[in-house]
């Protein structure tokens, strides 16, 4: 496999092939993100990026059944780009079941109704997409690009695709001045974005971004542990998705859990009760990852 830079992918992707088909992130402004600070972004040669499908598939055909399309958000690639790569993983994977990548509501509204719709007839099944709040003014003190009512719309254009969503979000990224609307507002997004799985990450304030930059100069100040349990408990209690698979598997977590909503929603509940409490061992920080 060849790959540039260092490889980012949803926990749910560990066992999936990645294919690098673009080289950063299109947008990268966001302002707790190094994930791509240094790489400048751009579309890999499709004949670079089909030789690696082509390759990966004599290797091993028979053992990839997912494929993760990299880097951070590959939806924003051309129509012709995007269908000349499906078709090459159909043909080359014969257990191929799904294929997925980061997007951002930017890049799903900027493709047509149809254009969604041909990409998911072609294979394309699943995005990752992380508004990370559902606040508007702290989506834009993170400089994500993308209102909460941008968010919605993109999410109903890629469900009615047949597209599955899983919706990422981020406890502690309105600091402590806004902690209490973030986390309502968010549990807001979430049912308004309707996805079938969601996630919650937990901000870590990492050197050299400009979130650091405010934290250093005492613009910013990142919630406690038990803070952000709370901020995490309002959105688990207050999201009505139709039917998500809810998860906080992700390494930067202090607690990890996973249920349905609405259906375990309870349980959830009564287990960040529990960690809230101090009843729970939380994961500790030299453990966590970002």
């Amino acid at each position: 496999m060849r790959y540039e830079g260092k490889i980012y992918r949803p926990p749910s992707e560990a066992d999936a092939y990645i294919l690098q088909a673009t080289i950063g992130c299109s947008w990268n402004r966001c302002t707790y993100c190094d994930m791509y600070s240094d790489k400048v972004y751009r579309e890999r040669d499709t004949d670079a990026v089909l030789e690696d499908l082509r390759t990966a598939a004599a290797i091993a055909r028979s053992r990839v059944d997912k494929i993760f399309v990299g880097d951070g958000d590959a939806l924003g690639m051309p129509m012709d780009r995007w269908l000349a790569i499906l078709k090459a993983a159909e043909a080359g994977f014969p257990r191929l079941r799904r294929v997925s990548c980061y997007a951002t509501a930017i890049n799903i509204l900027k493709k047509t109704p149809e254009e969604l719709a041909r990409l998911r007839e072609a294979g394309l099944s699943r995005l990752y997409i992380g508004p990370e709040s559902g606040d508007d003014a702290t989506l834009k003190r993170i400089a994500k690009g993308s209102t909460y009512a941008e968010h919605v719309l993109a999410a109903e254009r890629a469900r009615a695709a047949g597209i599955e969503l899983s919706v990422i979000v981020l406890l502690g990224i309105a600091g402590t001045e806004r902690a209490a609307e973030h986390a309502a507002a968010t549990a807001r997004l979430i049912t308004a974005m309707d996805p079938a799985f969601a996630s919650a990450l937990t901000t870590t304030v990492v050197p050299k971004t400009p979130l650091h930059t405010l934290q250093t100069r005492g613009r910013f100040a990142l919630p406690s542990v038990v803070e952000m349990l709370r901020e995490l408990r309002t959105i688990v209690d207050e999201a009505r998705p139709t039917d998500a698979l809810f998860r906080t598997n992700h390494a930067s977590n202090y607690l990890a859990i996973g249920g349905r909503l609405p259906r375990d929603r309870a349980a959830i509940l009564a287990t960040i009760d529990s960690a809230i409490a101090g009843e729970v061992t939380l994961r500790p920080e030299w453990a966590r990852g970002l």
